[in-house]
């Protein structure tokens, strides 16, 4: 019972009120039944007797005993009720200052099993705090009477009891609050302090006892809510004060005042720390030292001062002998006195026996310091951890300690809390950095931004590429502004900063127990360093992981002082190691690293030697894994020994193949077989490395693989075999193409002389898709040109290993790049495959090496099915282990690389574990043997978290097959699969489990993933319609999915895509709705919604093709046309205000349903059969005229038919103005229809200028055909309706179109001519919509930049007394009209700095709205899939023509092919020719956490975006850089470091 949860009852979980039951020895059966009825600790406390015998089926006896010690329990916790306090403030800071206790069975619950992170970050802080004992912490007094001492005190910890003498030389103490003494004024404080000091002086010195006197601590007598001894402190304004109180002693003895002098010592101020709180508050202490030399034969009478209200002023009291009796000080009462003074001699015989002994004490026996560290860091293993991150904490380093920290180097460090500011240049960072690659930081960039995933997070900090260096308090060599501060200021300003980073790192980031914490003690200690230690105290609920190295006694006391307060002395003695200098540290820990010290990586040379691969360089080339000369060469022979069976076992199971495999096959251990893959393979590299003057500079060899057939052995063997005559390295998963492509040309280039002389990189990329290879490809050929390497120079071979379900066919369609492994083997295969598998059989038991053994077989079709049937012979298709085994292989049938969590399958076998040490063991124990042999064990690399999937997706389909039998289908069990409610609601890995599930019933085929084909519903609900021809069941199963996702509307609307598949529109109508009733928001959910009635209009029209249509029978297609349209705009207001995605596809569906319905409308025999039908439909559509025969059948309509014309030119606007955003087309050739909801639009801009030239034909033809022909002159009597459609015939009738002149120039400067002279001649008097300014702006700037010198371009000043007509509301304003500001407001070289200071205003806040509007409406989308266009850079000149558009690059860059040119300018690459350099200006600035800051403006910071973000350095740096005009903002090109 001791060690029960001491917290509120209500408050226990589970685990906990099942550990309370053991320890009131209630049998385990009805502790699992209470458990899985989901008992947690409200629930206890509303249990009756009734309830524990019919519903848990117990006996009267537990029941009885259950009810009554809860009720005991209950009524103990009430009387432990905390004491009321003064305000909830009190109560939250007394709560939080608890000890923080690991609650019994608590290990089990872990960050992952809360589905909300926030909520989990929040509520594990508040149990953290919460769950806690309710005594508060004991903690040491300051050392007594000794000097020089850095000493604190934790507010609300406890000291020991106050006690009397007990050897006089331990001193006795006394505890006086102050509470209302030390707010007195100086004469009424001195009075009161000088009478508590003198009066307890005097008690210890006459019984010759050491003494302390504290104020500032609790003493029992005083007010409830505190208890005995707790540590409170006092504000103490002026010190002097107290100091100068002992000037009483001159007035209270009569003699032998140089005595008391000498025994009373000045009072010592400790600061007492409040981590709730930024006041200073002091405990004030006094020693009373009466030494024999001193007090001698002497008695001491004191007169103790007293200030009377009455008469205002300080008496004194009559002489009195005083002494100490206990814990207390007393006057010695007239009968005791002669016998009191007989025995002064005895106490001073005493004291002189006690001073002699203290000074002989013998010395402490010595700690073995160099063991002790050794099993911390080791967690008492022979080696520290591979795997395993460490986190240092330190302040400022001494120059010698510098030169010992090669045991540093070696350690896999996450991240450093550096309080020393001037690290960079002086410390422990400047030193780190000579070796290691590492990311400057502050704490505030660790706050995360809502809405941001952990894995973004820590991508975008690159958290696990290279160690992350916090500066904690300012970075002097630092331009930004991030300075030091003092303590105080620290505790303001940092503290939550420090709070969230730690909190993160260990919530988050790190799972528990794959870290320690270093605090590394190397200067004296300052708050701030002490608040990181609660705090991570706090998130890693206990001190286990985290270690204290100091060599400085004196600089540890401080430390120990505050960290008992949390964790109590005998932790923190058993984790601290104090006293070892730092050279010996490093000369102890660099001896059990498991590498060596100074391990040498070596690279291939083109001269056929060999270079050191330094570490800080190959950290930089983070998005590989670059294979060395050496590899695995540093492995210790004793590992090898002990685990190469587990390696090779592993292996043959099914596990990935590791490069250690290779190594022990290479020297003699084991045997990898080579398949004919590897030789084919082989060859086509070799042909490729042959010299061949057409040989293009980057080649693609394809590996296509069976899913399992071991492919990705294949491709690593390759690396392995080729690591010493080439560079080798396999691309890392989720890096952009472009840091990959940067990575893989400093690889090539690293340590050779001439770029043109290098050896050929090898780079191995897993399971990516087409457009990522070229992306890839193309990239890497941009930066080939730019080095100008020579024509025929082979340098990159991209080896691409991809599942695929017909490699064969993929090996004929390209025999010389692609090479195929397949289930089947070849003869030779065969033979070694035998001959190996016979060798294994003598080691292993064929089940235990089961893949290799079909693999052996080829896994033939006849093998593995006959395989299996044997497997499942016998087996008990209702024991709950094999419903376990169809679950799984459903899951591994239809999701890629789909697995359940153990911990799942425990819940379903409902197994307990109590000791996580041997869960593998049970979890084995429990299952069938059928399911040991199929299942294969996996641990997630950076989680560790354990889960299991049948070894090979081929036996998972067959497994399928056989387990079902010929009455059960794959819906059933999907049915069954999804009411297991244990697998539903289990909480550990609940997301990757809902996850596959969600998977399973809707993510799509798609052959670029691997797949077999591109589906239009998942496989198995195609599996459904097809297989089983059963659509009643595939809809009756997505309903059943609908209902357990707790009515998920993307369920809904796959059900109405499912059912419109069907034609039963009304059916669909209703799912699309009810999934746009739960999200009425989401703009793909209205675009499907959309899209029914689109279809449903599309079947409507089909019924009436071929009849002659009249106002009547079509009003029913026209209504659903107009709900189609309805539908679509609301899909758009939706798309508009979704931040994560960029839906465009409800405008364009709008257009073509809108093109659909004119056609329809001007079918109609009212306006197709007349002579001027056409004008007669244009008089419809644009007046209020309404012909007889469409009057009274079209009446709901006349309205929004009239505005037809209207919002189809918006939506055109609109589609233009974000094509505005984006460089035109990527790749038409996809190996496949883009993935996506269906109608989706190939080729956006295309169809923009048909549809655009189809609406404006449609409503400007009547009119406008002779107006068009060139050198016509324009009529004067055009409305300015028309005027604009004629605009929008000459291409003038957007942004879009205008810029687009500039690129294709065919007759560009005449057509602008005429479009400006359709403006009126003078601007500023006439009424402008902003559109209207914004397109004869941009034409002048067009015109302008064709034809520097024309008349017709505007000035400058005029263009910009014409933006005074925008809204000065900026928010109101148009982005195009933005964008203008920005370039027309750039500030020229000769303004005034009040000007400049004027303009950039005026460019930053278009600025600011710009990147709303884009965020808004554009989103950030991969830059692969779209990327921002920059219409304009800053270039050399004046006035408009300091404007250089991009295509003034063009003869430069003219011998690219399009694909080539835009990865050229995207890399950058393109920047470093001198031509460019002449155009262009460079701009100054500096970089702050990834943010590019401009350097001029003066009122605020300037933030510009980079065009190309992984040209920003991950460190703060000095910068210059070009400058483009994007429509999202100013962006930086070229972004170079000032050296």
């Amino acid at each position: 019972m001791a060690d029960i949860p001491q917290q509120s009852l209500k408050n226990w979980t589970g685990s906990q009120v099942s550990n309370w039951l053991r320890s009131i020895g209630i049998k385990e059966q009805y502790i699992e039944r209470l458990y899985e009825e989901e008992v947690d600790g409200q629930i206890l406390l509303a249990l009756d007797e009734d309830f524990l015998k019919t519903k848990i089926c117990m006996k009267s006896g537990p029941a009885h005993l259950i009810i009554q010690k809860r009720d005991e329990l209950r009524n103990k916790f009430q009387e432990k009720k905390k004491p009321t306090y003064a305000n909830k403030n009190d109560f939250e800071e007394k709560r939080s200052r608890k000890s923080v206790q690991r609650l019994p069975g608590e290990s089990e619950v872990t960050p992952a099993q809360t589905a909300e992170r926030d909520q989990d970050v929040f509520e594990g802080r508040q149990a953290a705090l919460a769950c806690v004992l309710i005594s508060k912490e004991d903690c040491q007094p300051r050392p007594f009477d000794q000097e020089g001492i850095d000493f604190l005190y934790v507010k609300h910890s406890i000291l020991q009891p106050e006690s009397g003498a007990f050897n006089l030389i331990s001193p006795c103490h006394e505890f006086k609050s102050f509470a209302l003494a030390a707010t007195l004024d100086r004469t009424r404080l001195q009075a009161k302090f000088a009478k508590e000091v003198l009066k307890f002086a005097t008690g210890c010195m006459n019984i010759r006892s050491n003494g302390t006197i504290h104020f500032g601590v609790m003493d029992s007598k005083e007010d409830g809510g505190y208890v005995h001894g707790e540590i409170i402190g006092i504000p103490v304004a002026n010190k002097d004060i107290y100091v100068d109180a002992l000037d009483y002693i001159e007035r209270s003895f009569s003699s032998d005042k140089e005595h008391i002098r000498q025994c009373v010592r000045p009072p010592r101020f400790i600061e007492v720390m409040d981590r709730q709180s930024t006041e200073k508050r002091y405990v004030v202490e006094v020693d009373i030292v009466p030494s024999i030399s001193i007090v001698k034969g002497k008695l001491y009478a004191v007169r103790l001062p007293n200030f009377k209200e009455s008469t205002n002023k300080v008496e004194f009291e009559k002489e009195t002998i005083l002494r100490r009796v206990g814990s207390k000080t007393e006057p010695v009462s007239d009968k005791d006195l002669s016998d009191f003074y007989q025995r002064v001699k005895d106490r001073d015989a005493q004291r002189e026996e006690a001073e002699k002994n203290h000074f002989l004490i013998a010395p402490e026996m010595c700690q073995d310091l160099g063991r002790k560290l050794t099993m911390l860091m080791t967690s008492g293993k022979k080696f520290i951890e591979k795997e395993n991150w460490f986190i240092l904490v330190t302040n400022k380093f001494k120059p010698d300690d510098l030169s010992s920290i090669d045991w540093l180097l070696n350690m896999n460090i996450f991240c450093v809390f550096d309080f020393d500011p001037d690290s960079k240049i002086s410390g422990l960072c400047s030193r780190y950095l000579e070796h290691h690659a590492a990311n400057m930081h502050f704490l505030q960039s660790y706050r995360i931004s809502a809405g941001t995933t952990i894995k973004e997070f820590t991508n975008h900090l690159r958290l696990f590429d290279q160690t992350s260096w916090i500066f904690c308090n300012g970075r002097t060599d630092f331009k930004g502004n991030e300075t030091s501060c003092d303590e105080m200021t620290w505790i303001k300003t940092k503290m939550t900063l420090l709070r969230e980073s730690v909190s993160l790192i260990c919530k988050e980031v790190l799972p528990k127990g794959t870290f320690q914490v270093i605090f590394l003690l190397t200067s004296p200690v300052e708050k701030p360093l002490l608040h990181t230690f609660y705090e991570f105290f706090t998130d890693m609920e206990g001190h286990e992981d985290i270690i204290c190295i100091c060599e400085s006694e004196k600089t540890f006391q401080k430390w120990q002082s505050f960290a008992e307060g949390s964790c109590g002395k005998e932790a923190v003695d058993k984790y601290s190691v104090v006293g070892m200098k730092m050279s010996h540290i490093n000369a102890t820990l660099q001896h059990i690293q498991p590498v060596k010290v100074c391990v040498t990586k070596h690279l291939p040379v083109f001269v056929k030697g060999i270079c050191l691969l330094e570490t800080q360089v190959e950290e930089q080339m983070y998005s590989l894994e670059i294979l060395t000369v050496n590899h695995c060469d540093e492995t210790s022979i004793d590992f090898i020994n002990e685990e190469k069976e587990n390696i090779e076992h592993q292996f043959y199971r099914g596990g990935r193949v590791t490069w250690l495999n290779f190594w022990l096959a290479e020297n003699k251990y084991v045997e990898v077989i080579k398949r004919d893959a590897y030789h084919d393979t082989s060859k086509l590299l070799n042909d490729a490395l042959k010299y061949n003057a057409d040989q293009t500079p980057v080649n693609i060899i394809n590996i296509y693989h069976h899913p399992g057939s071991g492919g990705s052995t294949v491709a690593r063997q390759v690396l392995w075999n080729n690591r010493k005559s080439l560079r080798c390295a396999v691309v890392k998963p989720s890096y952009p193409v472009s840091v990959v492509a940067q990575h893989a040309v400093e690889l090539r280039e690293y340590e050779e002389k001439d770029p043109q002389r290098c050896l050929p990189v090898l780079l191995l990329i897993e399971d990516s898709d087409k457009e990522y290879l070229d992306d890839l490809r193309n990239e890497l050929e941009v930066a080939i040109n730019v080095k100008q390497i020579q024509y025929g120079t082979f340098c990159f071979i991209l080896l691409s290993c991809r599942r695929s379900h017909d490699p064969e066919k993929k090996c004929k369609e390209s025999p010389l790049q692609n090479v195929s492994v397949t289930h089947k083997l070849s003869d030779q295969e065969k033979r070694k495959f035998a001959g190996k598998r016979q060798e294994l059989e003598e080691r292993y038991e064929p089940q235990f090496i089961l893949t290799f053994v079909l693999m052996s077989e080829g896994f033939n079709e006849d093998y593995v099915h006959q395989f299996v049937k044997n497997l499942l012979k016998g087996i008990d298709h209702h024991s709950i282990v094999t419903r376990l085994i169809s679950y799984v292989a459903l899951l591994n049938t239809y999701v890629q690389n789909s697995f359940i969590s153990q911990s799942h399958c425990e819940a379903l076998l409902a197994l307990t574990f109590h000791l996580e040490r041997f869960r593998r063991h049970g979890f084995e124990r429990s299952l069938s043997d059928q399911a040991k042999l199929v299942f294969l064990h996996l641990r997630d690399d950076k989680t560790h978290i354990e889960s299991i999937r049948i070894i090979h997706p081929l036996v998972a389909k067959e497994i399928l097959q056989q387990l079902l039998g010929p009455q059960q289908t794959q819906s059933s069990l999907a049915m069954e699969l999804l009411h297991e409610n244990v697998l539903f609601e289990h909480r550990f890995g609940r997301d990757e489990y809902h996850t596959f599930l969600r998977q399973l019933f809707i993510r799509r085929s798609r052959i670029s993933k691997g797949d077999k084909y591109d589906s239009f519903f998942s496989p198995l609900m195609e599996h459904v319609r097809e297989t089983e021809k059963n659509p009643p069941k595939a809809i009756e199963l997505l309903i059943e999915a609908f209902q357990r996702f707790h009515n998920d509307p993307f369920f809904a609307q796959q059900l109405a895509r499912l059912h419109y598949t069907y034609e039963k529109f009304e059916e669909a109508k209703h799912w699309a709705e009810t999934a746009a009733k739960q999200l009425p928001n989401n703009s793909y959910i209205l675009d499907t919604k959309g899209q029914v009635y689109r279809k449903w209009f599309q079947a409507k029209c089909k019924t009436i093709e071929n009849v002659r249509k009249t106002a009547q029978n079509t009003a029913d297609a026209v209504e659903t046309a107009l709900k189609a349209l309805e539908c679509f705009q609301e899909s758009e207001r939706a798309a508009d205000a979704e931040m994560e995605n960029d839906n465009s596809l409800g405008f364009f569906a709008e257009v073509e349903v809108g093109c659909s319905l004119l056609k329809l409308i001007s079918s109609l025999q009212v306006f197709a059969n007349r002579s001027n039908g056409h004008a007669e439909c244009m008089k419809y559509l644009l007046t209020d005229y309404i012909p007889e025969e469409v009057k009274d059948a079209w009446a709901p309509f006349h309205d929004r038919l009239k505005k037809l014309h209207n919002t189809m030119q918006d939506t055109l606007e609109r589609i233009s103005e974000d094509l505005s955003y984006f460089q035109t087309d990527i790749d038409a050739d996809e190996e496949e229809a883009p993935e996506g909801p269906e109608g989706k639009i190939s080729h956006p801009l295309t169809w923009l200028s048909k549809k655009s030239s189809e609406y404006g034909l449609y409503f400007s033809e009547a009119y406008s055909t002779g107006l068009l022909q060139h050198g016509k002159s324009i009529p004067t009597n055009l409305t300015p309706f028309q005027k604009r459609m004629v605009i929008y015939h000459l291409g003038g009738g957007n942004i879009t179109s205008i810029l687009s002149k500039l690129i294709d120039q065919r007759d560009a400067a005449q057509r602008l001519e005429r479009i400006l002279s359709l403006y009126p001649s003078n601007p500023l008097k006439a009424k402008f919509g902003q559109r209207d300014i914004v397109n004869y702006i941009a034409a002048h700037i067009s015109l302008n930049c064709l034809s520097p010198q024309n008349q017709k371009v505007a000035p400058l000043k005029d263009l910009q007394a014409l933006c005074c007509q925008f809204p000065s509301d900026k928010r109101k304003c148009l982005p195009s009209a933005l964008f203008l500001l920005t370039l027309l407001f750039w500030p020229e070289d000769d303004d005034s700095e009040h000007e400049k200071e004027t303009k950039y205003e005026i460019v930053q806040s278009a600025v600011e709205q710009l990147e709303k509007g884009y965020r808004t409406k554009m989103k950030d989308i991969p830059p692969r899939k779209r990327r921002l266009y920059t219409h304009f850079f800053l270039g050399s000149g004046n006035g408009l023509d300091k404007f250089v558009h991009k295509k003034k690059f063009e003869r430069i860059t003219k011998w690219f092919s399009v694909s080539e040119k835009r990865m050229k300018w995207f890399s950058g690459e393109a920047w470093k020719m001198p031509e460019i350099a002449t155009m262009l200006k460079r701009v100054s600035g500096w970089t702050e956490d990834g943010v590019v800051y401009l350097e001029g403006p003066k009122k605020r910071k300037f933030h510009i975006l980079p065009l190309y973000v992984p040209s920003v350095p991950h460190s703060n740096e000095n910068i210059t850089f070009y400058l483009g005009f994007t429509f999202k903002g100013l962006v930086a090109c070229n972004i170079l470091v000032k050296k």
